[in-house]
């Protein structure tokens, strides 16, 4: 795969308020980057986009020279785009801004309509773009905040109006996902969006990659070395990866009920995380080298068998869902699933990875627990003592706690199990951990395609979760369990692990 990073600029001209701040970008090819955003009247854009885009412009991290062009079916003049974006940026931003800083940002937004099945409109967008730039070379980054759906007769449409062709400027295409549905709709995308694109030019953006938390699981691994020489079957007993969501469905009901938890938590965030705990160190962090070594990993598990679907897996669905507004009163949909995946490679040969997510649990929680094996022979004449315990929490309480034993003082045979702690908030600041999209936005103006999935590891990541789909939905087992809501899941959950005799670690423990 040709993964060569591609650069950019820097920002000038900004409010007396942040012209102090360190310009971020080192290189530059001196040209206008127009970001053009597909559904910019959506929610998306309003919540993430624009927040995330401005935040840059504010700490002087976006190009010399851009401008933001949003297209959809809503009728906007660009007055009306501004005031529509700013009403989003007051209430979800999550951090404070000036009226100056706005006025210096909006002249730079601006908003054509048209329709994403219409090439005659997709010649208008051509046109219309090559009047902002003043008819000169320009870098474009477009970005698809729609449905995957739409993806491949938008990027014709774009072929067809000569919008891709690099020639001078950089094209590049940043997807949403999810990629789709299954393995052969994902293979069928790929082959479609490559009619029109290079994969240098693709970037599929999973918004976890983009969290700091996330990323510190490499710097915890690679930048320390008193973690690498244990980080390895013969220390590590297994591995719990979990992402818990408190809230229910939301305004997701009907989206929901057609993917589920495994499509639409498993395939993309629980296997990327646990990419980056089992892979090899890169030989560098260029996106080639540390993409290869996540494709390593996903290769290395087998896929299931419908015998280890059986027995190695979870599905559930939380007490009531199918009383909730837009879901099917007979639907099989699972809100929460638990998995048992083994790494088939000399590193992690027998070490268990127990992953789970689900809806309405008893927290919001991400975290991946790494459990030290406990001492080979037991040399003090005391109760069993707790095994150490690496704990890297990913949100809400940002860090890393280090679990280990210490003599209780004034005690003869007892040990405490004591914390190293690291909390972002107070290393850092409250407000110190940026919202994921900045950093992936960047990335891609930029050209540093490392925190994005590659052709080949989308298409490996649903080689392993197809066989699980296939034998839930044809074959409906294991049984669909029910658990109620604001709990940590069903009971079978527990009894996956139990019969390991392991347990799940939750935040509180």
């Amino acid at each position: 795969m040709d993964d060569r990073p591609q650069t950019v600029k820097s920002k000038n001209g900004l409010p007396s308020a942040v012209r102090g701040q360190k310009n971020m970008n080192t290189s530059s090819n001196g040209l206008l980057t127009t970001i053009i955003i597909f559904g910019a009247s959506g929610d998306l854009t309003q919540r993430k986009l624009i927040p995330s885009l401005f935040n840059l412009f504010r700490k002087r991290r976006t190009p010399k020279k851009f401008q933001i062009v949003g297209f959809g079916a809503t009728e906007f003049t660009n007055e009306a785009f501004q005031k529509h974006l700013l009403k989003g940026l007051k209430e979800f931003a999550g951090y404070e801004f000036t009226t100056e800083e706005w006025d210096v940002f909006a002249p730079n937004l601006h908003y054509l309509s048209g329709k994403y099945k219409e090439s005659s409109d997709f010649q208008k967008l051509a046109d219309y773009l090559t009047k902002l730039e003043n008819n000169e070379e320009a870098n474009r980054l477009f970005y698809m905040a729609l449905p995957p759906t739409l993806f491949p007769t938008i990027i014709e449409n774009l072929g067809s109006s000569n919008q891709l062709h690099e020639n001078g400027g950089w094209r590049r295409v940043v997807l949403e996902k999810p990629f789709g549905t299954d393995l052969e709709s994902a293979i069928t995308l790929n082959k479609q969006v490559h009619k029109a694109l290079h994969e240098n030019q693709i970037y599929r953006i999973d918004h976890y990659l983009g969290k700091e938390t996330v990323q510190n699981i490499l710097f915890t691994r690679f930048a320390n070395t008193i973690f690498e020489p244990i980080w390895n079957r013969n220390y590590i007993d297994h591995v719990q990866i979990t992402v818990a969501e408190k809230v229910g469905l939301e305004h997701r009901a009907g989206f929901y009920d057609s993917v589920g938890v495994l499509r639409d938590m498993f395939q993309n965030h629980l296997l990327q995380l646990l990419t980056l705990v089992a892979m090899e160190p890169p030989a560098s962090f260029s996106a080639s080298a540390l993409r290869n070594e996540k494709v390593k990993v996903l290769s290395a598990i087998k896929p299931m068998t419908p015998e280890q679907v059986s027995t190695d897996t979870v599905r559930a669905q939380y007490k009531g869902y199918t009383e909730e507004k837009d879901v099917q009163a007979d639907s099989t949909t699972p809100t929460y699933a638990a998995l048992r995946l083994f790494i088939n490679n000399w590193r992690w040969k027998g070490v268990p990875f127990y992953l789970r997510s689900g809806k309405n649990l008893a927290e919001k929680q991400s975290q991946i627990i790494i459990q030290f094996k406990e001492p080979p022979l037991a040399m003090f004449p005391m109760q069993t003592m707790k095994p150490n315990m690496l704990v890297l929490y990913l949100q809400p309480d940002e860090g890393v706690h280090l679990r280990f034993e210490a003599k209780s003082p004034d005690k003869v045979n007892e040990t405490k199990s004591v914390d190293m702690e690291f909390h972002y908030d107070e290393a850092f600041g409250k407000t110190a951990i940026p919202e994921s999209y900045e950093r992936l936005l960047l990335d891609a103006i930029q050209g540093d395609a490392s925190l994005f999935t590659r052709a080949d590891e989308v298409e490996t990541a649903w080689s392993l979760i197809d066989p699980i789909l296939q034998t839930w939905e044809t074959h409906q087992t294991p049984p669909l369990a029910v658990y109620k809501p604001s709990t940590w899941g069903p009971a079978e959950a527990d009894m996956l692990l139990a019969k390991d005799g392991r347990r799940w670690l939750n935040e509180d423990e």
